[in-house]
């Protein structure tokens, strides 16, 4: 298995999903939200959201101070196919998310994410990358936020809603619609808890698809959380132009709000080479 691969795996699926709008994200303290400029893609698609139009609801989300989950982690794709990686995930809100990867009785890569940077130290390879969030913008044409990372680990909405986006009701769903010129954004509440549970997003010039189905969900402190989420990333190569599907699986074994800080310790060995 390739650890650097499995550090990787809670921005993978962000990589791709605020590369489909790059110019939309809005900066700031404030939640990112789609821009509202909107093209007619599928009349029948925007005759059915309007024909059934609903008055806004209020998702549920978490609130929390720090968030910490003991979890496995599985990825599949055309060239990695691994399950149950071990890891451990702490995040401080709007400021930090911490992250331990373990091995076979040891841990084997440890990453550090905040609003300006990312860090991640390979102990297996004894290697470590710094990137800031201009850099991977440039490098992978992406604005990879924050804010919008850890919304969709603890399952709240990634985009707020403006006065232009449409609910509208879909079987037991309520779903919020949002679109601009390069992606159409669904995002599925369930009627009766008002929680988000799945994330559909297609970007409109290629038809590279993300999907985010949450899944099990359990009470903490009383509010639901997701103990279960599955990424399905459907993207187009360029190369041979086909389309590839990568599979991403979270389990949290368990998830705790708290209000005292759990501590985040990370450090670099001077030993350790920096690749990046």
């Amino acid at each position: 298995m390739n650890n650097k691969i499995t550090v990787w795996f809670l921005a993978l699926g962000c990589i791709w999903f605020t590369s489909c709008h790059k110019k939309h994200l809005v900066k700031g303290t404030s939640r990112p939200t789609l821009d509202s400029s909107f093209v007619i893609k599928d009349s029948s698609k925007k005759d059915s959201v309007a024909a059934n139009t609903i008055a806004p609801v209020t998702v549920k989300e978490i609130a929390f101070d720090y968030l910490l989950t003991k979890s496995k982690f599985s990825f599949r794709s055309s060239t990695q196919d691994f399950d149950n990686t071990n890891v451990n995930i702490r995040i401080k809100k709007d400021s930090l998310i911490w992250l331990s990867v373990t091995g076979v009785g040891f841990e084997v890569a440890r990453g550090l994410i905040t609003p300006d940077s990312i860090v991640f130290v390979d102990k297996f390879h004894k290697e470590y990358f710094v990137f800031t969030y201009a850099q991977l913008s440039k490098q992978y044409n992406f604005d990879l936020n924050f804010k919008l990372l850890q919304s969709i680990i603890i399952g709240n909405l990634p985009f707020a809603p403006t006065a232009e986006a449409k609910f509208y009701k879909e079987n037991e769903f309520v779903i919020l619609h949002q679109e601009n010129a390069r992606i159409v954004l669904d995002n599925y509440i369930d009627e009766k808890n008002l929680k988000l549970q799945k994330l559909k997003a297609v970007e409109v010039p290629t038809k590279n698809t993300f999907v985010l189905n949450y899944e099990d969900f359990k009470d903490v402190n009383g509010s639901l959380f997701p103990f279960g989420s599955q990424i399905n990333l459907d993207v187009q190569s360029q190369k041979d132009r086909q389309f590839y599907q990568t599979t991403m699986h979270i389990k949290h074994n368990k998830v705790e709000l708290a209000s005292k800080n759990p501590g985040f310790p990370f450090s670099i060995p001077s030993s350790y080479t920096r690749k990046r």
